[in-house]
Parts: C-alpha cells; sequence; structure tokens
C-alpha cells in the first residue's frame, strides 16, 4: 500500500468523481482510476460502486475514508511537527475557541503574539464547548482556548489562564438599570436571551437560575454575541454573559450589572492532548498566554 493509493482514494471518495479529484490533485484520471485498482486489489474488497460515469462509496469504503481521514492527517501532523522543529518562529498553530473568545479575547492575545512572533500562522477554528473538546483529542486542532476548563478528561492536558465573573446585561431603559448589583433571584419574572442548547453558555445560565429556584423563561436564541447584545438592546429580553465578553466599546444601548447571590464565574483556559509532546511554537505560544492573561486579569 502506498501514501498516494490513501490520498487518491481520499480525494476522489470526498467528490466521488474521479475528473474531478483528477483537476484538485493536478493527476491524471487514469493514473488515479489504475492506484485506486491496485488498492482494492491489495484490500481484496470494492471501495466504490461504479454506475457508468459515476462512482459512489460502498459500505467498506465509507469505513476505510474513516480510517484514511485519520492516517493521513498523523502524517501531515508529523510534517507540521518536524518544520516547527526545525524552526519554531515559523511552525503553524491550529487554534480551537468558543465564540465568547471571538470579539475580544483571542484577537487580544494573537495580535500581541504576532508583534514578538510574527512569522508564527494561525489556522482557528470556532465551535462549541463539546466539539473543541473532541478536535483536540482527535487532533484536528492543536490546542483550545475554553471556558470552563473541563474536568475528569484524561486525555486532556490543561493551562488554567484566568478565573471571570459573569454579568447581568438588559436595556438601557430597563427597571433594573441604574442598579448596581442584582440578585439573581429578581429575574425570576424576566425573559431571557440566551445561547442555543448545545452551548455550555446556556447550561450555565439555566443551572444559576434553578439554584435559586426558577427555570428561566426564554423568550429568543442567538447563535452569538453580537445577535445576544443586540436582542437585549432592542429590549426583548435580558441575558447573563462572561464579563469578557462585554469590553466598555460594546456596551451601546446596554447596561452590565453585577450579578449577587449566587455570583457566577468560569475558569478560562487552554487545552492541549495529554498523549503527545507539544512543539515549540505551541509551548512558546501558550507560555505567551499565560504571561499576558496574567497582566490583563485586572481588567477580566
Amino acid at each position: 500500500m502506498e501514501l498516494r493509493q490513501l490520498v487518491y482514494f481520499q480525494e476522489v471518495a470526498k467528490r466521488e468523481h474521479i475528473s474531478e479529484a483528477a483537476l484538485h490533485l493536478h493527476v491524471a484520471q487514469s493514473a488515479i482510476s489504475r492506484q485506486i485498482a491496485n488498492l482494492e486489489k491489495e484490500l481484496g474488497v470494492q471501495l466504490f460502486d461504479r454506475i457508468g460515469r459515476n462512482i459512489k462509496l460502498t459500505s467498506i469504503g465509507r469505513d476505510f475514508l474513516k480510517h484514511t481521514d485519520r492516517a493521513l492527517a498523523e502524517i501531515n501532523y508529523g510534517l507540521e511537527e518536524i518544520s516547527n522543529y526545525l524552526d519554531p518562529e515559523k511552525g503553524t498553530i491550529r487554534i480551537g475557541f468558543p465564540s465568547s473568545f471571538a470579539t475580544q479575547l483571542l484577537p487580544s492575545v494573537i495580535t500581541a503574539f504576532r508583534k514578538q512572533h510574527p512569522d508564527v500562522e494561525f489556522q482557528l477554528r470556532q465551535g462549541n464547548y463539546n466539539f473543541l473538546i473532541d478536535a483536540v483529542k482527535d487532533r484536528s486542532i492543536n490546542l483550545s482556548f475554553i471556558g470552563p476548563i473541563p474536568t475528569n478528561e484524561p486525555d486532556l492536558e490543561t493551562t488554567e489562564l484566568f478565573t471571570e465573573s459573569f454579568s447581568l446585561v438588559v436595556p438601557i431603559q430597563h427597571r433594573l438599570a441604574n442598579q448596581m448589583s442584582v440578585h439573581l433571584s429578581e429575574l425570576k419574572s424576566e425573559p431571557f436571551i440566551v445561547f442555543p442548547d448545545e452551548f455550555v453558555l446556556h447550561k450555565t445560565v439555566i443551572q444559576a437560575c434553578q439554584s435559586v429556584g426558577f427555570k428561566p423563561v426564554i423568550s429568543s436564541i442567538g447563535e452569538d454575541l453580537d445577535a445576544i447584545k443586540g436582542l437585549v438592546a432592542a429590549g426583548l429580553g435580558v441575558s447573563i454573559l462572561p464579563d469578557s465578553t462585554l469590553p466598555d466599546g460594546s456596551l451601546r444601548l446596554i447596561k452590565k450589572i453585577k450579578l449577587t447571590s449566587p455570583s457566577l464565574s468560569r475558569s478560562v483556559g487552554l487545552i492541549t492532548p495529554s498523549s503527545r509532546l507539544l512543539t515549540p511554537s505551541e509551548k512558546i505560544f501558550i507560555a505567551f498566554s499565560e504571561e499576558f492573561f496574567k497582566r490583563m486579569n485586572q481588567y477580566l
């Protein structure tokens, strides 16, 4: 079995079209067809059904594609590691992040890092809590910002960066807008604007309200921070958000109010796979992030 056979198989399998795969790979169609036939002969199974000019993966072909994807991803990661070791100042880091990091935290730390390490490249991937954990475990990303930091995950190494509080967000004309702080129980009759239920921030808000004896009435769901802030500003409800998502410049038409009884907070950090050594570029970035957020902690 040859590496090029796996590359050809993967490309054809994803496109289910030999001519398109040939164009993408800059290889003759006949060469691709011949190598896939050789692969099928060596494996002793049919990976594709041929129907005229069309091809479709067989059931065993779909299973084999999953293993091929993992194998080629590992090889590509190995090549990246070698490149990073040869010159850590020119490495590539694939970073995951939750939507709550998109507005303020991620741009701030990467901008500051690039000033000192301008040739390190980043590939960014946004996702919800469980997606980020799984993506780090299967190495589709190198590391990820996350909050709260997961526990009881032996496949992950964690680096805590800071702890931040949550605040209530209301429209500027809201009855509570002039208060310095609000007890969570005072929100019993308020309509809430929350993230979708697959987001960990959704669960955080629901569980906090339940801890003081009420189930929040959800009036709207926002897929991202800008949407939630916009819905709050429009007077459609209130929301509870991490303080790092509420820098002063983002509070137009909304008011941030301290939450008490109970106060809410979350740990924020980085996760990496425990099953591999970090590359020099990753070590540099993690150390930089720790120092960066130590300096920034007074503002979070």
